[in-house]
């Protein structure tokens, strides 16, 4: 029986979520995504799981911040005029906003502090320094 190794194109089922059971993703209740060990599309604490599985497994395990989305990085924090903000909309803290990057880029951004005239927005991953909950059923290795 064929098991999943580097390059492997699998059909998964998947559900992360946060250390406290806080649902961040799931298609259980739908079909099952493609991805493929190594092109980056998981997590290397996600691949790692799922390496040397066969098809019709179920994994679940804890994926440390390193091995999932990293860590914060303070060099990626900035602060951003408050008028660069909606009125219609108003910066709060811990709102995760997509920002206009470079060539047509979305970039996600968390607001960790509101002032009078600034808003400081934290570039990092939204779930950069979190254990993750990984549990994935692979549905079919391809």
């Amino acid at each position: 029986m064929k098991t999943v190794e580097n390059e492997s194109r699998l059909l998964l089922l998947f559900k992360m979520q946060l250390e406290d059971g806080t649902e961040v993703e799931s298609n259980f209740d739908e079909e099952p995504i493609e991805f493929e060990i190594g092109n980056g599309s998981l997590t290397s604490g996600m691949e790692d799981a799922l390496l040397g599985k066969q098809q019709g497994d179920t994994v679940s395990v804890e994926i440390s911040p390193e091995m999932a989305f990293g860590l914060p990085d303070e060099n990626n924090i900035h602060s951003l005029p408050i008028e660069d903000f909606p009125d219609d909309m108003p910066p709060e803290e811990n709102q995760v906003i997509a920002f206009d990057g470079p060539d047509d880029t979305e970039i996600m951004g968390t607001i960790i502090g509101v002032s009078a005239d600034e808003v400081e927005v934290d570039f990092s991953h939204p779930l950069a320094g979190r254990v993750i909950k990984f549990t994935a059923k692979i549905s079919e290795i391809i």
